[in-house]
């Protein structure tokens, strides 16, 4: 190979790599569509089946088959447990804290690798006693890095 073969190669392939395109992570939100949702009564004697460090939270997720069965069976104790893929997707959660509403998960939204869940509720001015409503519902976990629990605090995705 001649000099100017080899120079000609050498600018050839510095052109391909810098025009490989590099993924970024987009700090544009994302909406993560569900692709199921469920909403009902958890009791407040089962909050220690939450996940650590999510059971004292409106928002948290779920990401395991083992811990969304225990959920599950306080959740919807009469309905057959959901087949979600986990390895693919998360469920989150949002219920009730102070007073008890109807809530429901109207959207999912990605920043920077954290989902934030929004909810509407109902309005009452009934305290939260011996349950609490709450509202699920599965996520692809594609890009997702932690959960926003509430106005100051995430908690990381394993």
């Amino acid at each position: 190979m001649t000099r100017v073969t080899t120079l000609f190669l050498l600018i050839g392939l510095i052109c391909l790599v810098a025009c490989t395109p590099v993924a970024v992570q987009s700090s544009e939100p994302r909406n993560l569509t569900p692709s199921a949702t469920w909403s009902g009564d958890y009791p407040i004697a089962a909050l220690d089946q939450l996940p650590s460090g999510q059971q004292q939270n409106r928002a948290g997720y779920i990401g395991d088959v083992d811990t969304f069965a225990r959920i599950w069976q306080n959740f919807m104790p009469e309905a057959a447990l959901p087949a979600v893929d986990f390895e693919n997707n998360l469920v989150v959660f949002h219920r009730n804290v102070f007073y008890y509403n109807r809530t429901n998960i109207l959207k999912v939204t990605l920043t920077e690798g954290v989902a934030e869940v929004l909810a509407m509720e109902t309005m009452s001015a009934m305290p939260v006693e011996d349950r609490a409503a709450m509202a699920m519902a599965v996520i692809p976990r594609a890009g997702v890095k932690a959960i926003r629990l509430d106005e100051s605090t995430t908690v990381e995705i394993d």
